[in-house]
């Protein structure tokens, strides 16, 4: 399992516990705020496209140079 893999677990697991027990929660007297839920998508989808590109080899160790004034 890659990097990406494992962070993408963990990611939509606190995505998953947002859905489920809310942004923000008390114990007692304290407050506790998850990580904020936008960021997690943000993140969550950055991940997937590595992890989609990880297996796509089409463009790898590929430079482009421009030759001018020929």
């Amino acid at each position: 399992m890659t990097a990406a893999e494992e962070k993408l677990i963990e990611v939509n697991t606190a995505i998953s516990k947002i859905l489920i027990g809310g942004q923000e929660y008390k114990i007692g007297t304290r407050s506790l705020t998850r990580a904020d839920l936008g960021t997690l998508l943000e993140m969550q989808k950055d991940l997937q496209a590595q992890i989609a590109n990880q297996d796509s080899h089409l463009m790898d160790n590929t430079y482009l140079a421009v030759f001018e004034g020929r």
